[in-house]
């Protein structure tokens, strides 16, 4: 009996080490003064302003992390997870996001020219005015985003989702948009001068006022979208279902007929 006790009590003492050694492991990891490394963790730390340029944070976790203003240009961020940090008017040219997680994340007016954002988690980020002119977003997740006024001239969204996204005034000029999820999104005002959406789904979105001169719509689907006062210059809309339902004949341009 008191052999068994002891032997329970062993076992007590020995659990409550190991979990002692693992817990404090990890919080070691995540201190706020560590070095950026990869697989850091970071978690509501302060790091405004800070120059982090060409920084190796791939697989980091970086969650609720004040990056406002941060140098952050060349960046390894793949796989990361930045889910609501705030990246205000941060500089991330060229950086690599491919598959990181910026749910919920802040990131107004911060420039992400040249960065691959490729597999991105993104939905419910706030992009209003943010700079990702020749970004790759192929694969990206923007659900009910808002990115009003953001550019996104010459962009790659390939197979992205930007389901229910704000997305007014936005510039998508010369931005390659095929099989592109915009169902009930906000496009109002939008450019999308010589973009190509081929195969895009728009369904029940918002585009009056939007600009789609010389755009590639072939084949995109327009059941139920608002287009009062949209433009259609040059468009090419072979075979696109419009917005009764008809679809529109092969090498139509301009117009529906």
């Amino acid at each position: 009996m008191i052999f068994s006790t002891l032997t329970n009590l062993r076992r007590i003492v020995v659990g409550v080490f190991l979990l002692s050694l693992l817990l404090g492991t990890r919080f070691a990891g995540s201190a706020c003064s560590d070095p950026p490394v990869p697989r850091v963790i970071w978690i509501g730390c302060d790091k405004r302003n800070a120059d982090l340029q060409g920084a190796q944070l791939d697989h980091a976790t970086l969650v609720r992390t004040n990056f406002t203003a941060a140098n952050l240009n060349e960046a390894n961020l793949v796989e990361a997870d930045l889910s609501f940090v705030n990246l205000t008017a941060a500089h991330l040219d060229g950086a690599r996001l491919s598959a990181a997680r910026l749910v919920g994340a802040n990131l107004r007016q911060a420039s992400f020219v040249d960065a691959r954002l490729d597999r991105a988690r993104m939905n419910r980020a706030d992009l209003e005015a943010t700079r990702l002119i020749r970004a790759h977003l192929e694969g990206a997740s923007l659900y009910d985003a808002k990115a009003r006024k953001a550019d996104l001239t010459s962009a790659t969204l390939d197979g992205a989702i930007l389901e229910q996204a704000d997305l007014r005034e936005v510039n998508f000029s010369n931005a390659t948009l095929r099989n592109v999820n915009l169902i009930q999104s906000n496009l109002q005002d939008a450019r999308l001068l010589g973009a190509v959406l081929e195969n895009a789904r728009l369904d029940r979105a918002l585009l009056s006022g939007a600009d789609f001169t010389a755009a590639n719509l072939n084949h995109v689907t327009l059941v139920g979208a608002d287009m009062s006062g949209a433009r259609l210059d040059k468009a090419r809309l072979d075979n696109a279902i419009w917005m009764d339902r008809r679809r529109c004949k092969p090498g139509a341009v301009g117009e529906c007929p």
